[in-house]
């Protein structure tokens, strides 16, 4: 029995998306997956198969180390479910050429999903990209103010 998109979309967040299970990748991804990506500056659209997504995630792990994501908002209705959700994690890592500082860094986002034959096929998805880089800024002037 194929799950409901509602499902399928809260199995990716609690297994994928948070990090904690990527092998589940391809039981909750298509073989090819559109990421339309929204931001003010242009619409970009990245076509990832579940392997690509592992890698994307790992990358994030690699900037914020094992972050947690907390979804705040589901809405589900056909083929498609919105989610906001916000991630909590550290600076750990190089990201957007700004030194790891270790200090917390909350990003915030929400992407709609469509679901085909119980797996994500497509999404697109809008991130507060100037908030996390104010985060940054003040983190990485925090951190050179520090003592060492």
């Amino acid at each position: 029995m194929t799950q409901t998109p509602e499902a399928v979309v809260r199995a990716f967040f609690r297994e994928v998306r948070s990090g904690l299970h990527l092998d589940q990748a391809p039981e909750l991804l298509a073989p090819l997956v559109r990421a339309h990506q929204l931001t003010s500056e242009n619409l970009t659209t990245v076509e990832r198969s579940p392997q690509q997504y592992v890698e994307h995630v790992r990358e994030m792990q690699a900037a914020f180390g094992q972050f947690r994501v907390e979804v705040t908002e589901l809405l589900a209705q056909g083929d498609r479910v919105y989610v906001r959700w916000r991630q909590d994690g550290e600076h750990v890592g190089l990201y957007e050429g700004v030194a790891p500082t270790g200090l917390p860094v909350v990003e915030l986002a929400s992407a709609v999903y469509r679901v085909e034959n119980g797996k994500i096929t497509e999404y697109w998805i809008q991130i507060d990209r100037a908030g996390l880089r104010a985060q940054l800024e003040r983190n990485a002037s925090v951190a050179a103010a520090r003592p060492e």
